[in-house]
């Protein structure tokens, strides 16, 4: 380290150089172990591959997941896209963090800017085929990179996404539990999307059944070494992103990490992903 000294009263002083004061943004860096970079592109991976594996969903056109179900319903309705109508939902959400004093972060935000984006992109690119196999092949490649994604973002740990805090949110403030607050978001959304006119089939009972046990596994696979692996120990009391088996939907996305305490306990299993 490089200094400059002054003489005060006879007393030597010596100060460091400006140069060999360190930037906030090293500070950051050595704060987390070096693996800064690393996390962030786990973040943006994983979102953008989340948007991905929806699109390729929608293509399947075999049943979504109960958010997207909505998601495609007021798309229908509005004649916006439907990565535009997740980005406007995702805004509305987070805006219902307010009265819930949740407090948003990095992940939060980038949740509701990505997907949306990526989604459209995917569903821009990709065919609509009309035989079934090539469909089921779809909805089976999307369950499965949904899972990756899930995975990749939620190890992170950058924050919940919008509809993982508004479940914590309610459950604190209401006092309910989070199985009790998830089912009747998941449930409310589901059915209001199947009204707006969302697809609802084998491919939504497929997600609910198997989003659990894939983001599980691969939030082991993409954890930060080093890193306090609290959203690894959610997922193992209670499981991944997606709602209950009967309601699964996109919900948190990295949500475990910014959970109070006691919450990821209660969760039901496959509980906790999406976006």
């Amino acid at each position: 380290m490089s200094q400059s000294t002054t003489t005060t009263s006879g007393v030597a002083v010596s100060h460091p150089s400006r140069a060999s004061v360190p930037s906030r943004a090293s500070v950051l860096f050595r704060l987390s172990g070096g693996r800064l970079p690393r996390r962030l592109t786990q973040l943006y991976a994983g979102l953008a591959l989340y948007g991905l594996s929806c699109a390729l969903m929608v293509r399947a056109d075999l049943g979504l997941d109960p958010w997207d179900m909505f998601h495609q319903g007021l798309s229908e309705l509005t004649g916006l896209t439907m990565g535009t109508v997740t980005t406007l939902v995702g805004v509305l959400v987070l805006l219902l963090w307010i009265p819930l004093r949740q407090r948003p972060g990095l992940g939060t935000v980038s949740n509701v800017l990505v997907i949306g984006v990526a989604m459209d992109g995917g569903l821009a690119l990709l065919p609509s085929p009309s035989a079934l196999v090539p469909r089921i092949g779809l909805l089976v490649a999307g369950v499965l990179l949904n899972g990756v994604a899930t995975g990749l973002y939620i190890a992170a740990r950058f924050g919940p996404g919008p509809r993982d805090g508004l479940m914590t949110g309610l459950h604190r403030v209401t006092g309910r539990s989070i199985r009790l607050v998830r089912t009747v978001i998941e449930v409310t959304v589901v059915v209001t999307g199947f009204l707006l006119g969302g697809a609802l089939g084998a491919g939504t009972v497929l997600y609910a059944l198997s989003i659990g046990p894939l983001a599980q596994f691969f939030l082991r696979v993409f954890a930060v070494p080093g890193e306090e692996s609290a959203p690894a120990a959610a997922v193992a009391a209670g499981g991944p992103k997606t709602p209950e088996p009967a309601a699964g939907g996109p919900g948190l996305t990295g949500e475990a990490a910014a959970e109070p305490e006691g919450v990821a306990g209660e969760r039901p299993a496959g509980a906790i992903l999406r976006r």
